[in-house]
């Protein structure tokens, strides 16, 4: 004899979504934390100083990246030789009157540093801003490292 409910002899044909639903809600809360962390910037090795400002949250800035191996990125994009860089800050960042931060690796040399910064002045970028941390005995005290504006 199969299973029966109330003594009619029908079969219960339902299914019970809640615990899918319970499963489905834990994933999306899942997905909702670890999203943010997954979208983190290139590896650099930045300067220290003792005085920096919060680099703002808004989408009105862009980041140019010199890595210590001497490659170039606009934000996520590779950039291949200078030509492209100022063709790059011409079209993303003058035109649509964005800032541009300058991130170099601290191993950089500083002729690199200097040359892409001329680079930047040649398009005519006026709102320029350079990426540093803080020192470590100042994140150890509570401050974590933060992202400068000039």
């Amino acid at each position: 004899m199969g299973a029966s409910v109330g003594g009619g002899g029908k079969f219960v044909s339902e299914i019970n979504v809640t615990p899918f639903v319970d499963v489905m809600l834990v994933l999306l809360i899942i997905f909702m934390v670890a999203t943010p962390m997954m979208s983190q910037g290139l590896e650099v090795d930045l300067p220290q100083t003792k005085q920096v400002e919060v680099l703002s949250t808004e989408a009105d800035h862009m980041v140019l990246t010199v890595r210590n191996d001497g490659k170039m990125f606009l934000d996520e994009y590779p950039v291949d030789n200078m030509e492209d860089l100022e063709g790059y800050l011409q079209r993303l960042v003058k035109e649509k009157n964005k800032t541009l931060f300058l991130q170099a690796d601290k191993s950089v040399p500083y002729g690199t540093v200097v040359e892409v910064m001329g680079h930047i002045k040649a398009v005519g970028i006026e709102k320029l801003g350079v990426i540093a941390e803080q020192p470590d005995d100042a994140a150890s005290k509570g401050g974590k490292p933060a992202r400068p504006r000039k």
